[in-house]
């Protein structure tokens, strides 16, 4: 359900996707991470302030709350976008585990203004051969030694 609370936390979102976009940090993208009535972390798109095709909002807003919180998860956070995330922050999202993710324009908003991800998508389902980018398995034993130590590692945090 979106009340009040969660309108108030978009719109910050939002006004950061405009501040970053006024500036010419990147495209007009805002993120910030909550826990319970707690802004933890912020974040907008600053791709081209550093020079950084991963800065994106929401790695950007991830990033920070984990710095804030000193942990690697966000299993007790909520994230506010102000887009439908792209692959890329997809993929962070579900490594970071928030609760849930609010965003406001969508991944076809996105495309109407030439930011198109929908080749990403195609791209993923891609054989490695086929791909723009050529993917090469390259095997190789100690690659593989080393994951062998990790699964006997006795001390390991998994997450």
């Amino acid at each position: 359900m979106i009340g009040d609370r969660e309108r108030r936390f978009m719109q910050m979102a939002v006004a950061l996707s405009r501040r970053g976009m006024e500036n010419g940090d990147g495209g007009p993208f805002g993120s910030i991470v909550v826990r319970g009535e707690e802004i933890v972390g912020q974040g907008w798109n600053q791709v081209l302030l550093r020079n950084d095709p991963t800065a994106h909002a929401e790695v950007v807003a991830i990033r920070d709350a984990c710095r804030h919180l000193g942990t690697f998860q966000l299993h007790d956070c909520e994230i506010y976008t102000s887009c439908e995330p792209c692959p890329m922050c997809l993929g962070a999202i579900y490594w970071a585990r928030p609760q849930r993710v609010y965003f406001a324009n969508t991944k076809e908003d996105a495309a109407a203004i030439d930011f198109d991800d929908s080749f990403i998508y195609r791209e993923i389902e891609m054989p490695h051969n086929e791909k723009k980018i050529p993917f090469i398995t390259f095997p190789d034993q100690e690659a593989l030694q080393v994951f062998k130590d990790w699964k006997e590692k006795g001390d390991k945090t998994l997450y």
